[in-house]
């Protein structure tokens, strides 16, 4: 256990796998809605209506435990010089050659983009969400932006996905992220590996 170090917090794991459960329903629901051919997927919610009825509040749902997630992680995500190096270096990150790469710190670069991009398209379906939900405010705005909304919240989702797809990909290609996030802690020699910024940061507070 000595060798152990914690990356996330119980609280912080269950707010994440919280939110991965939200966003397979919200996302479901959301292709049953979005194409005729994709309707057959309203059957895992009791049909049509009960799914027109749910997504809107699984994706509030969704994105109010987001928010405290972002919120508790905004810190960690700045960009900064290393950052842009470490950008610049993309062929060394793709060839693992990580000892070429400078200091990562809690996360790296790849990490901190992907985290602004999953808010941008976390605050874009909110918005226009909110414009297309015309149960309750179908009243309040125009045909032309309605219309508007629908596509921003069609690209928002695409993106949104696609950012996903790339965050499950690399926490499998980097063995040992999911085990982070399941059991919350990491080998010395992985975070050393990996994260070596965070891993002297926190072998400092040790003292």
């Amino acid at each position: 256990m000595n060798n152990e170090i914690q990356r996330y917090t119980p609280s912080e794991r269950s707010n994440h796998w919280a939110v991965a459960i939200l966003f397979i329903l919200a996302g479901l629901s959301g292709l049953a809605l979005f194409h005729p051919a994709l309707f057959w997927l309203s059957s895992l919610f009791g049909g049509g209506p009960w799914t027109r009825i749910l997504h809107p509040f699984l994706g509030l749902a969704m994105f109010a435990l987001f928010l405290i997630m972002a919120i508790r992680f905004a810190g960690h995500n700045r960009l900064n010089a290393n950052d842009r190096q470490w950008l610049g270096q993309m062929g060394d990150v793709l060839n693992n050659r990580e000892e070429r790469l400078p200091e990562v710190g809690r996360y790296n670069a790849g990490q901190k983009l992907l985290f602004w991009v999953l808010v941008l398209c976390m605050l874009v379906l909110l918005a226009s969400g909110v414009v297309i939900w015309r149960q309750y405010f179908g009243h309040v705005f125009g045909i032309e932006l309605i219309r508007l909304a629908a596509l921003a919240h069609a690209v928002a989702a695409f993106v949104l996905v696609t950012s996903i797809i790339v965050h499950i990909y690399a926490a499998i290609w980097i063995k040992g992220s999911v085990g982070a996030m399941l059991y919350g802690k990491v080998s010395r020699a992985w975070a050393r590996k990996h994260h070596p910024g965070w891993y002297k940061d926190v072998e400092r507070q040790r003292k």
